[in-house]
């Protein structure tokens, strides 16, 4: 499969400031900007950075910021499924995760989060993919937003709801390892039938019959 990237920017208003969101951003132009030091949810900043740089050389690799100047206050990312994970066991290569979503909270009430989706999925190449997200509620923020699990969980469904991801079920140890965990997904209409069962068969690998 060959993975086709156009890039697509987007200017809104956040937190009282102009954000320019934009991507996917090459890895030489992302190793020479600069990471908000609120970004830490999974790693310090400049270890973030680094990670996102190698994700962005992937050639199925996406980074989408918003950025304030040369200073990115959130991102999201999209690779291949990291191949410890059970979603990597089919080896789709029309099955992208969205890895990884975070606002700085200085413009965290801004929308920034779903207009970095809405970027992300103005390429028609979306529509090839199955993309798929796994919500696991120990890198949600709760402490800095105030919400608990399931006020948090609501809004995470209502951001990825907005670009058309749905919650689906299924048995993936981690997942069910907490209620608020969840996983959800978008099929691109281009996705073929059987790629959607190769999914569909992933979901699902502990089912018993008697």
């Amino acid at each position: 499969m060959i993975h086709t990237k156009r890039y697509y920017s987007h200017e809104m208003e956040a937190g009282g400031r102009s954000l320019l969101v934009e991507g996917p951003v090459e890895p030489e132009r992302l190793a020479a900007m600069r990471f908000d030091d609120g970004l830490t949810a999974f790693r310090p900043p400049e270890q973030q950075q680094k990670a996102l740089v190698e994700i962005a050389g992937l050639p199925e690799g996406r980074i989408v910021v918003a950025r304030d100047g040369e200073l990115v206050l959130g991102y999201v990312t999209f690779l291949h499924p990291d191949p410890l994970e059970r979603w990597s066991q089919a080896k789709l290569e029309n099955l992208l995760e969205l890895g990884a979503i975070e606002v700085s909270a200085k413009v965290r009430s801004g929308g920034v989060a779903k207009t970095l989706l809405h970027v992300s999925f103005l390429d028609d190449a979306m529509e090839d993919y199955i993309v798929i997200t796994t919500e696991y509620y120990w890198h949600w923020d709760l402490k800095g937003t105030g919400l608990d699990v399931w006020q948090y969980r609501k809004v995470m469904e209502k951001v990825m709801g907005s670009v058309g991801m749905v919650w689906m079920a299924t048995d993936d140890p981690e997942i069910c390892a907490h209620p608020a965990n969840c996983l959800m997904a978008r099929i691109g209409k281009r996705v073929p039938a059987e790629s959607v069962a190769a999914f569909d068969a992933m979901r699902f690998q502990n089912r018993r019959f008697y």
